[in-house]
């Protein structure tokens, strides 16, 4: 399994899609409890256009679980980090949720490493101590089992659920088997966070998504990132957070649409 040692810790990555050593890259980044998996729904689609750089954050899947807390400075300085391995100038940026967050964070502080940006069932501002801070401290008392029940929910609508039990399965199977002290020190991350006066500096053409059914992520927060970027565009879709997986086609469509502007 490729790993790469990048701002003191290490990177589990994944590359698929087009072998033409031309064509433009696009870094996927996952949302907090999942892992280079969840990307499974875009690889068809985006493979065909880009070659795809799929990364498991820090404390996730097959990446290593250095002592947390974390902090949005390290999850951006390993994106950084990880195309400065990979050789990569330039990439478009897709990320989902905490992955979404940490694209503001590159878009805002690392701008010349980015074309395009989309910014899915994220904020520049996710949550509260008063979710995050008894969340991580669950996590690591009594494990990712205890979470499992409650997280799964508002990650998807009911009707998915109950319509896609195999792709519910395998969510939970990487939530639980996410490493509890990295699943604890990221939702550290996320609690101390506050980008909300960092986004209109990003430059990049920008795409916000959100779910309308997301609770995590709300719309309105989506909205209030989209107007807080300049120039950002602004798409809801009929989903709840995980969005990339839940209206899976709906989404390749409108990121795909929005990345291939830039040929």
């Amino acid at each position: 399994m490729p790993h790469a040692a990048v701002n003191d810790t290490q990177l589990f990555y994944r590359i698929d899609g087009a072998q033409n050593a031309t064509a433009p890259w696009v870094v996927l980044s996952n949302s907090l409890g999942s892992d280079v998996s969840m990307w499974t729904p875009q690889l068809a689609a985006f493979s065909k256009h880009f070659r795809v750089l799929r990364y498991d954050t820090r404390g996730h899947g097959h990446s290593a679980v250095p002592a947390g807390p974390y902090t949005i400075e390290q999850l951006t300085g390993d994106v950084v980090g990880l195309l400065d391995h990979l050789g990569i100038e330039r990439a478009h940026f897709v990320g989902v949720s905490m992955g979404g967050l940490t694209g503001v964070g590159l878009g805002a502080r690392f701008g010349s490493r980015i074309e395009r940006l989309a910014l899915c069932n994220t904020a520049a501002k996710i949550g509260t101590p008063e979710v995050w801070v008894p969340r991580a401290a669950k996590a690591r008392n009594e494990g990712m089992l205890a979470l499992a029940d409650a997280v799964l929910p508002r990650w998807y609508s009911a009707e998915f659920m109950a319509k896609n039990p195999l792709v519910i399965d395998q969510a939970r199977d990487v939530f639980v088997h996410t490493d509890k002290d990295g699943y604890a020190s990221n939702c550290e991350a996320i609690n101390a966070a506050d980008l909300r006066g960092e986004a209109a500096s990003i430059k990049a053409p920008t795409l916000v998504i959100s779910g309308t059914h997301d609770l995590a992520a709300t719309p309105a927060q989506g909205r209030e990132l989209a107007e807080s970027v300049p120039g950002a565009r602004y798409v809801e879709l009929n989903a709840s957070h995980i969005s990339n997986v839940e209206l899976a086609d709906e989404f390749n469509q409108t990121v795909l649409g929005f990345l291939l502007e830039s040929k």
